[in-house]
């Protein structure tokens, strides 16, 4: 029979950590005589981090004896006492390799259900002083496992752990914890764990993209999609760099021009897919050095060439210098296609919204719906100043004009006397969340956002509040993405800079999105360790290897891993919080 050997509990606080504050619930004591379990926590208990932690599917962690058994001796630690694994139930039994999802399980007047494995952070690690025991937990199979709480009630030490149900499809901690973290799964697997109603809706989505990868994406992937988008894009066409032509330069509006590129021997480009972006060093100007930037690619897919589209703003130093010193025959060393920002294949609706420059990777789409006359019912929705700031206005029109069930709106803040309504643009005002409320979007559409971060937060909203999942509505950022540093207070807002201290002798490391040129410095233990140093934006969890959240696309060069993940990123990508460069390199950072 299964005991609760100890039930601790720990409130949330801040605690020191490589210069910052993380505030983390993963200190947990025991305590003596009985708790209340209730749906959400135990009482006197919280969790830190409620987007990794807590919450109705992840209301009580439990981890074993035998487990901290094997830690002792593995780690050489005679110092584990009960909650060091940041653990509400110490149970005695229950391993991972025979409980599983599904299972029921009532202690003292509580009712349980298993929803998950724990899901690995940096976290455990800060608490056992062990910076690799995320990684170390699904190496070696033993992870622990989360309940939510059926029936509440109270519960005590020592009580008895008396099985009730065992869940469908008998799939048990261990082995769906490998299908998500470790290489080797197979397609049933997957099917079983899907088929687990308790199996937590976080869990669920990633076995769906693992089944997505394979039904959609397998061909030309690698990686695991379960664990990051990022492994579902075609591995690059090309390593590194190559030198393109520069066949046309072509004025698209009063700030934005387009460059068509092609191979300097004339055969065919690789196709790219609608939304997809490449990656350009920019010439030298004077003294100065090249500088590296992404344009997403705005033309026809499948022609054989590539245009993208660049605004030229006043202190944008990119596009001044593209559209001052590039010619026609001149050549651009270019980076493959990227990026997961692509339209999706289906028969539901289509929703293209976009502001400004960002048109170029949305019109890829039109594009390509145009080009195979789609039956989809397809959305055209931009905002622009004026006339003057409205490129691709005939382009764009004549791409709808193709689509037999298209719908276009256009919207210019201030329209200038020139411009003619229901002709250049058909409403007056931006393009915001309040307007997308009224247009009657079919709830079932896949919506693609491009343009500002203010603007696509707002349509963002608007677009879940007029029906549309969250999960169908798809957007692609200029510069640098939002950061994810899970429990880390007072995160940094500031601008991409050099670090601080002694200048790094290394390699040299160009993150691209934030247009900054760092040597590499031995004394870093990751680049993400260097990112941070730069205020570089940045996502991780684990820090080992294990979650692939800091997973990238590496445009150029090579890197080390030390820790070895767990399992690889996909061909073309690295994880940043287990790599260090062995030569010059570019990052999609």
């Amino acid at each position: 029979m299964a005991t609760l050997r100890a039930l601790s509990v720990g409130m949330p606080k801040g605690v020191p950590w490589h210069g910052k504050t993380v505030h983390t619930g993963v200190y947990k004591r025991p305590v003596t005589g009985p708790r209340m379990v209730r749906r959400l926590n135990i009482d006197g208990d919280g969790q830190g981090d409620l987007g990794g932690h807590g919450g109705e599917q992840r209301a009580v962690l439990v981890y074993q004896t035998d487990s901290y058994r094997f830690w002792a001796r593995e780690l050489g630690r005679d110092d584990l006492q009960p909650g060091q694994f940041g653990e509400n139930f110490t149970v005695d039994g229950l391993p991972d390799n025979e409980v599983c999802i599904g299972d029921r399980y009532r202690i003292g007047d509580a009712l349980f259900e298993v929803t998950q494995p724990r899901v690995t952070c940096y976290r455990v690690g800060l608490r056992m002083g062990e910076p690799r025991m995320a990684a170390l937990l699904v190496a070696h199979h033993r992870p622990g496992f989360y309940l939510r709480v059926l029936e509440e009630g109270e519960v005590e030490a020592g009580q008895e752990i008396v099985k009730v149900s065992t869940g469908p499809e008998a799939m048990t901690v261990e082995e769906i914890d490998r299908v998500l973290y470790l290489p080797g799964h197979t397609r049933r697997q997957v099917e079983r764990a899907l088929r687990i109603p308790a199996l937590s809706p976080g869990w669920q989505a990633s076995m769906e993209a693992l089944l997505d990868q394979e039904d959609h994406g397998a061909t030309g992937t690698s990686g695991s999609a379960g664990l990051n988008t990022a492994a579902t894009a075609p591995r690059p066409a090309w390593p590194g760099f190559r030198p393109l032509v520069v066949t046309r330069i072509q004025p698209e509006s009063r700030s934005v021009f387009s460059l068509s590129l092609a191979a300097p021997d004339g055969s065919d480009l690789p196709t790219a897919l609608p939304g997809q972006f490449i990656t350009v060093k920019v010439p030298p100007e004077g003294d100065a050095p090249p500088l590296i930037r992404s344009y997403s690619l705005s033309g026809e897919p499948g022609t054989g060439t590539y245009r993208i589209s660049v605004k030229a703003e006043i202190h944008g130093a990119a596009g001044n210098r593209l559209r001052s010193h590039v010619r026609t025959g001149d050549h651009l060393d270019v980076a493959a296609p990227r990026g997961t920002f692509c339209l999706t294949a289906g028969d539901n609706p289509v929703v293209l919204l976009s502001a400004g420059v960002g048109a170029t990777p949305v019109l890829a789409m039109l594009h390509a719906l145009a080009r195979d006359r789609s039956s989809r019912q397809v959305w055209w929705l931009y905002g622009a100043h004026d006339g003057t700031e409205h490129p691709f206005a005939r382009e764009s029109r004549e791409l709808v004009g193709m689509l037999p069930r298209a719908r276009l709106r256009i919207y210019y803040s201030k329209p200038a006397a020139e411009d003619r309504r229901d002709v250049d643009y058909t409403d007056i005002g931006h393009l915001s969340g309040d307007r997308i409320l009224g247009l009657g979007l079919p709830v079932d559409a896949d919506a693609y956002l491009c343009g500002p971060g203010a603007f696509m937060d707002s349509v963002t909203t608007a677009l879940v509040d007029a029906g549309l999942e969250a999960s169908r509505v798809h957007t692609e950022i200029f510069g640098a993405g939002p950061s994810l540093t899970p429990g880390i207070d007072g995160a940094a807002t500031a601008a991409p800079h050099q670090p601080a201290g002694r200048a790094g002798t290394g390699p040299t490391v160009v993150f691209a999105r934030s247009g900054l040129e760092v040597p590499w410095n031995e004394a870093r233990e990751s680049l993400l360790e260097l990112a941070e140093a730069c205020d570089v934006p940045v996502r991780w969890s684990c820090r080992t290897g294990v979650c692939h959240t800091c997973e990238l696309a590496l445009m150029s060069g090579a890197v080390q891993y030390a820790p070895d993940p767990v399992e690889p990123p996909a061909d073309g990508n690295i994880l940043i919080c287990c790599s260090k460069p062995t030569e010059g390199i570019v990052l999609d950072l």
